[in-house]
């Protein structure tokens, strides 16, 4: 992706910060940054991110070992930032139904220490990395998700983010640190990490299929996902850290705005590997998973002039091939 071409000179010489720079969202983040001759902070505690994704980038990037909840670190790495972009946390429903204190205290403490911490270094903007998850499942479940709908949390996971989303409004409103909620829906792309237990689905579906297994999918696969390529995730990020005007703690939906059901993707994926003979498992529904997820983005047309840059179908194959070049990853 040309990111200069899109935009511009903005990032020049101008001093950010990534937090979960290391991992998957982050580590794109961080590789456009570093495209637009920004001066580059990357905070990581490694317990998700891997500094292997930033390699190539040599001295562009100050790379920072810490985790969001080391309140005294946080403030030494953001001295002189202009932005941050907070993309650290526990990400996984089934993982916060197992350890729902754990995404407590990672999630809204270190957003708390985030934001306390831009707020001394006298920060411009905070960009949080909220999640589609907070809407949950409401009445008319398969109308798009817009950001005037009530939230209705089904999992720990998604309470943490949308309680971090009232703090990133509640910072906004009493002090002078402008900030936004961006809602990922079901961000996809290289370098998500499949092995972990809680892989998100394109991951795990690439990676049982590369090692001859075939799709497991919970529940009867008809629920579904608006899935979203990372670059579009990277583009919504910059545009909202560049608006002229002040975004005051607003909710913005960051997706595609297509919907695809999880029967679809397991048969997509199956037909990319050239497997007509695997079929895709299935097992009982996941507690706290939502049914349907769409998502309404007039707002992130409208406020920040964005529109998606790649498809779920043009996204979808470079990131299976990205699975299959990169073995490590699915090991």
């Amino acid at each position: 992706m040309d990111w200069r071409e899109l935009h511009g000179d903005a990032f020049v010489g101008r001093r950010v910060m990534v937090t979960g720079g290391a991992g998957f969202i982050g580590s794109h983040l961080v590789e456009a940054l570093v495209g637009l001759d920004a001066e580059v902070v990357a905070y990581d505690d490694l317990s998700g991110g891997d500094w292997g994704n930033l390699d190539g980038f040599g001295d562009s990037v100050e790379k920072i070992g810490a985790s969001i909840l080391d309140a005294d670190a946080l403030t030494e790495a953001t001295a002189g930032c202009e932005v941050v972009f907070h993309e650290a946390a526990k990400g996984s429903v089934p993982g916060s139904v197992d350890d729902p204190e754990l995404y407590h205290h990672v999630n809204v403490m270190g957003t708390l220490n985030v934001l306390q911490a831009s707020q001394r270094a006298q920060v411009r903007r905070v960009l949080f990395a909220a999640s589609s998850s907070a809407y949950g499942n409401p009445a008319d479940d398969g109308a798009a998700k817009v950001e005037t709908m009530a939230p209705l949390p089904l999992s720990p996971y998604a309470a943490t983010k949308l309680a971090c989303e009232h703090d990133m409004r509640a910072w906004s409103a009493s002090y002078d640190l402008d900030t936004v909620s961006l809602r990922y829906f079901n961000v996809f792309g290289p370098r998500q990490n499949a092995n972990s237990a809680y892989a998100a689905v394109i991951a795990a579906f690439a990676k049982a299929l590369i090692h001859d297994r075939p799709p497991l999918i919970y529940g009867d696969g008809e629920q579904t996902r608006d899935f979203t390529f990372v670059h579009n995730v990277v583009h919504i990020n910059l545009l909202a850290a560049l608006c002229d005007q002040p975004l005051g703690g607003e909710v913005i939906n960051a997706a595609c705005g297509q919907r695809v059901s999880i029967n679809e993707l397991a048969d997509r994926v199956i037909e990319i590997f050239d497997r007509p003979d695997m079929k895709a498992e299935h097992k009982p529904s996941r507690a706290g998973e939502v049914m349907h997820s769409l998502a309404d983005i007039s707002r992130a047309r409208q406020l920040l002039g964005y529109a998606p840059l790649v498809s779920f179908e043009q996204g979808l194959a470079p990131t299976v091939d990205w699975y299959r070049e990169n073995p490590v990853a699915t090991a």
